[in-house]
């Protein structure tokens, strides 16, 4: 039937999400959900929502959610945005800001969406090389381009690049955008968002899937200048007037106020992360310095696939990319303590001693 496809169809690539495996009692770090689950205000703002408004549209400017999100970062209203899940507000970012006459910039070992989109939404693209040490240069991203996009901290790396070196890069690439997308930013780094204000061609992405343990509502946001998030409006607004339901209204407003247990629970990542860290180095891995809820970790005794096979022979599932420059690495996300240690009993059992 492929004869009735449009012309653009023939040549996507499509993207390929971490599994989800209908298999009972496995142990399942390869997708970066949050170990813990939302916050209980989350659930109780979900339930008290369920009613016979269900039968009316949501806001479709999610206003009540675009000011909580703006309350938390010192923001004004209009330099919000919000979407369904951060991969949406990444696609309308493509669609509405990043089509240019020259090529959109973002690193070779990345998001592997950002490609996808390139694809679907016919932008030039250059891939630009990370160093040996899978760091960004911002030295490298200051050529003729007509935008750049990195995560930070790099997925699927975890490493960071420091707010001074974001700051550097705005500094000197003022005529297109630069797109930091922040899925990870609440487990290690400093979030680029209090340079908005310097910076008009600035816009910053997060998500309340990961930090916020939430990635099951699909909601997802941009800061920026009013300017940049008028252009992701008029595109939402050609594209699908009502991208959050009421649930996710409520739910992820309710996960951005209640502060106390958002920081609670990335503390427990963080300090699980570390501890998952030394434990494989003990075992003789090259682990990337991580500032993510996930660790990229090479063995030494073991090919990363036949590792990833063995472990999950074991009931544990990790994600291996098959690709260039990173396929001796494994991306383990951080469990509970439980899960941790199992993690690392199984790999005592796989890699041998000495």
């Amino acid at each position: 039937m492929s004869h009735y496809w449009s012309r653009i169809v023939h040549s996507l690539t499509p993207y390929v999400p971490g599994e989800q495996p209908k298999i009972a009692n496995l142990i399942k770090l390869n997708t970066n959900e949050n170990p813990y689950g939302p916050s209980p205000r989350v659930i109780e703002a979900m339930q008290a929502e369920l009613g016979d408004d269900l039968r009316l549209y949501p806001d479709p400017s999610s206003d009540r959610l675009r000011q909580a999100i703006a309350d938390y970062y010192g923001l004004e209203l209009n330099q919000v945005f919000v979407g369904n899940g951060s991969d949406e507000v990444l696609a309308h970012t493509f669609q509405g800001l990043l089509k240019q006459d020259k090529p959109l910039l973002f690193p070779d070992i990345s998001y592997s969406f950002y490609p996808v989109y390139c694809g679907l939404y016919e932008v030039e693209y250059q891939q630009v090389p990370l160093g040996d040490d899978f760091a960004i240069n911002i030295d490298d991203y200051l050529v003729e381009n007509g935008g750049i996009i990195f995560p930070n901290p790099n997925a699927p790396t975890g490493r960071l690049l420091e707010l001074g070196e974001i700051q550097k890069l705005l500094q000197k690439n003022t005529e297109s955008v630069v797109v930091v997308d922040e899925a990870y930013i609440d487990f290690g780094g400093e979030s680029a968002v209090g340079l908005i204000n310097q910076y008009p061609n600035l816009l910053v992405i997060q998500t309340v899937s990961k930090s916020r343990s939430l990635a099951g509502i699909r909601v997802g946001y941009a800061m920026g200048n009013p300017d940049l998030i008028e252009a992701l409006v008029r595109v939402k607004d050609s594209f699908n007037s009502y991208p959050l339901d009421r649930m996710a209204i409520v739910g992820a407003t309710a996960a951005i106020q209640d502060v106390d247990y958002f920081r609670k629970t990335c503390d427990r990542v963080i300090a699980s992360r570390e501890e998952v860290t030394a434990e494989l180095e003990r075992l003789g891995f090259d682990v990337i310095p991580s500032a993510a809820n996930f660790i990229f970790a090479a063995p030494s005794k073991i090919s990363a696939q036949d590792l990833a096979d063995e472990l999950r022979e074991r009931g544990i599932i990790v994600r291996y990319f098959n690709k260039p420059r990173i396929d001796q690495y494994l991306r383990i996300t951080i469990g509970t303590d439980d899960q941790n240690r199992a993690l690392i009993s199984a790999l005592q059992s796989i890699i041998p001693a000495g």
